[in-house]
């Protein structure tokens, strides 16, 4: 009798529990907002994202990354304008979590960096090789007196983000 008793209170315990959990209802959140400490990770995460592509576009880690010896300068060109497109489109979701400044500096560096891209390219003869090219648009990044746009534009989504985490 003892046994049954214990298992009739432990049933009981066990309904009640279940019941309460099937009827109580979620917080109420607001529409287009989440829990701070989950937006706060996402935005981060955004940051994160926006600086690796910021390094992955910087025009020198390009030519590096995608040398081809033996191409022509119009390969070339195309090679590393379309690589900066596929970056830029492949994290262009980041846009939802970062400030309009962000992200208006990460779509000014891909249309500059592409910008000189084509200018150098149409600076030279179309018989012009690779490596011209590249050498071309290196001394071009070495001579802007007030450093690459790509470094402004990583100090600025730095600056960002540790606004964030304080």
């Amino acid at each position: 009798m003892e046994i049954a008793y214990i298992s009739l209170i432990v049933s009981i315990v066990a309904i009640v529990i279940a019941l309460f959990a099937v009827f109580k209802k979620p917080p109420i959140i607001k529409e287009g907002t989440a829990p701070k400490y989950e937006s706060t990770g996402l935005r981060l995460q955004a940051y994160e994202r926006l600086v690796l592509l910021t390094e992955r576009v910087a025009l020198p880690n390009l030519i590096s990354r995608l040398n081809q010896p033996g191409i022509s300068a119009y390969e070339m060109k195309m090679i590393l304008t379309e690589n900066i497109k596929h970056e830029f489109e492949y994290n262009s979701t980041q846009q939802l979590y970062v400030s309009p400044v962000s992200w208006d500096s990460v779509r000014n560096l891909k249309e500059q960096n592409i910008m000189i891209i084509n200018q150098v390219a149409a600076s030279l003869p179309p018989t012009a090789s690779a490596a011209e090219l590249n050498k071309k648009i290196l001394e071009v990044m070495m001579a802007q007196p007030n450093g690459t746009l790509h470094e402004l534009v990583l100090e600025a989504l730095n600056f960002e983000a540790k606004k964030i985490i304080n």
